[in-house]
C-alpha cells in the first residue's frame, strides 16, 4: 500500500547527491515493483520507489565533483529501486545516475526524460539502426515510451506507426507526430502495415505487450527487419515457437538498463542526442496529468488504468 510518510532523509555518501525534488515522473515499472512483479524483488529496508526526478542539487558526498549546490538536475535509471528511489521531496541519489537540465527545461518535463527516451532511443537507433525513410510499428504508442518513441522516429527522418487498442487515443496519437494510428480493435496489424508499406512491412517493431498478439506484430516485421520486445502489459504467455515460419527476422529483448547500467559508451551517445533533441525541440515529453505528491495513491491508479496518453508526473510541495 502507498502512503506518504516523514523520515529522515540525511547526508549524500561518497558518490551520492542530495537533491531538492520538484517532480517526479511515473513509470509502469514501479507500479509493478510496488505489486512484486518486476524482474526484481523489493529488498527491505532499503527499498525506495521511483527512477526518475527532477529538481536542484542541494549537497554533494564526498568525490563528486561534477555538480554543485543549485544546479538543476534530472535523474536517469542508473540505479535499483532496492537501493535507491526518487518518490520524495528530498532524494539521495548516486551521482552517476543525475544528470544537468538543459536551459529552458523546467522540472516536470525534466522528470519524464530519461527512462522514456534511453529506451525509444536503444531500440531504434542502437538495435535497430533507423535511418531516414525506415518503418517503425510502435504497439502501446500511448505510453511515455511509445510517444518517445514516436518522436524519435521523427527525429531520425523515419515513419512511426503507431497502434492503440480503441480509437478514444488516436487522434492524440497523430497529434504527438504518429504518421500512421493502427487501431487493433478494428484494423488488423499485419494487413495494415503491408498496406502502408507497399507490401514489404516495418524495418523495426517496439512492442511493449508481447502475449498472444506478438505473432502478429513480428508478422508485420519485413524480411531482414527487427522486432525489439520491451514490456509485457499482456500476462499471457507468449506461445512458442514464435512464427517460426519467419527466421529472416531478427528479434531482441531489450530492457533499458542495457543502456543505463551496462553500455557506458551507449549512454554517452543518449544523452548527447536527447539533450540536442529537447535543445532544438524536436524531442519533447507529452505530459498525459500531473497529480500532487500526496495524491501518489490516485497517480498509480491512473497510471494502471491505462487511460492516460504521455507521462503522469507527480508534483512536490515544499
Amino acid at each position: 500500500m502507498l502512503r506518504v510518510e516523514d523520515v529522515e532523509v540525511g547526508e549524500p555518501g561518497k558518490g551520492e547527491l542530495r537533491i531538492r525534488v520538484d517532480a517526479i515522473g511515473l513509470n509502469r515499472a514501479e507500479a509493478l515493483y510496488r505489486a512484486g512483479a518486476y524482474f526484481y524483488q523489493p529488498s527491505f529496508p532499503s527499498a525506495g520507489l521511483g527512477y526518475e526526478a527532477a529538481g536542484t542539487v542541494e549537497a554533494v558526498g564526498q568525490g563528486v565533483d561534477d555538480f554543485a549546490p543549485g544546479d538543476p538536475v534530472s535523474t536517469i535509471p542508473a540505479f535499483l529501486m532496492n537501493e535507491y528511489g526518487s518518490y520524495a521531496q528530498q532524494a539521495i541519489m548516486p551521482a552517476a545516475a543525475v544528470v544537468r537540465r538543459p536551459d529552458g527545461i523546467d522540472a516536470v518535463t525534466g522528470a519524464s526524460v530519461w527512462l522514456a527516451y534511453t529506451t525509444a532511443y536503444g531500440m531504434l537507433v542502437e538495435i535497430g539502426q533507423i535511418r531516414p525513410g525506415d518503418t517503425v510499428l510502435i504497439t502501446a504508442a500511448s505510453s511515455s515510451v511509445g510517444v518517445a518513441a514516436i518522436q524519435v522516429a521523427n527525429h531520425l527522418g523515419a515513419i512511426p506507426i503507431a497502434t492503440t487498442r480503441g480509437s478514444e487515443k488516436k487522434e492524440r496519437l497523430i497529434q504527438a507526430g504518429a504518421a500512421h494510428v493502427i487501431v487493433t480493435e478494428e484494423q488488423d496489424i499485419v494487413e495494415e502495415v503491408r498496406a502502408l508499406t507497399g507490401g514489404s512491412g516495418a524495418t523495426l517493431a517496439v512492442d511493449a505487450v508481447a502475449g498472444e498478439g506478438v505473432h502478429k506484430v513480428f508478422t508485420a516485421v519485413a524480411p531482414g527487419g527487427t522486432l525489439v520486445l520491451y514490456g509485457w502489459l499482456d500476462p499471457v504467455p507468449i506461445p512458442l515457437p514464435l512464427a517460426a515460419d519467419l527466421r529472416d527476422r531478427g528479434i531482441h529483448w531489450y530492457s533499458f538498463f542495457e543502456l543505463t547500467m551496462e553500455q557506458p559508451e551507449k549512454l554517452r551517445r543518449a544523452k548527447h542526442f536527447i539533450n540536442a533533441g529537447l535543445r532544438t525541440g524536436s524531442l519533447s515529453p507529452l505530459i498525459g496529468q500531473t497529480f500532487d505528491l500526496e495524491d501518489v495513491v490516485e497517480a498509480h491508479r491512473y497510471l494502471e488504468s491505462n487511460a492516460q496518453v504521455g507521462k503522469i508526473v507527480l508534483t512536490v510541495q515544499h
